[in-house]
């Protein structure tokens, strides 16, 4: 599926900014392209680094990491439900929340990049699986509809928009 082929009407305008960072691609191949790129980046990183925020009040580049792991779990939760035909409305979630109880300065370099693989390997696995009906699912998450879809191509986006940041602020 082609990010050409989604409607804006099956999600957010919030989630618009992680969408316009993919260009018209393939879900399923960006995903795995995105674990590459996520991937690569690592070779980059210090242990050391890891602790690093670029400016005060700013998240650590570990807790920066976490915070795409921990929002593609969710994500992934949302398009099952939603490909699933669960019709319950899900609630959203707080970042600012999640990253301070993560604990994700007691966090490897080598423990993210395992936790990260095993999530994105779900993803892709769990996309994979989804037919034509079940992507063209919709639901309610955090008081929007979302397609099972969008809810792709938001993993995608969400990482692009990280590493674009951690490229520019985190290793510069």
């Amino acid at each position: 599926m082609l990010l050409s082929e989604l409607p804006s009407s099956e999600y957010n305008p919030f989630y618009r900014t992680y969408i316009m960072a993919l260009g018209n691609v393939d879900l399923l191949e960006e995903l795995k392209m995105g674990r590459t790129a996520f991937l690569s980046l690592f070779d980059e990183i210090t242990d050391k680094k890891m602790s690093f925020a670029y400016a005060e009040g700013k998240w650590t580049l570990a807790e920066s990491i976490v915070h795409m792991i921990d929002t593609e779990r969710i994500f992934q939760y949302r398009a099952l439900c939603f490909a699933r035909k669960d019709k319950t409305p899900l609630p959203g979630f707080d970042q600012d929340d999640y990253v301070p109880n993560s604990n994700a300065h007691l966090r490897t370099k080598q423990s993210l990049i395992e936790e990260y693989e095993a999530v994105r390997a779900a993803t892709i696995t769990l996309f994979s699986s989804f037919d034509d009906v079940a992507m063209n699912q919709i639901g309610i998450a955090s008081d929007s509809k979302m397609s099972v879809r969008a809810l792709g191509f938001i993993i995608s986006g969400h990482q692009a928009h990280h590493l674009k940041i951690i490229q520019e602020r985190y290793l510069v």
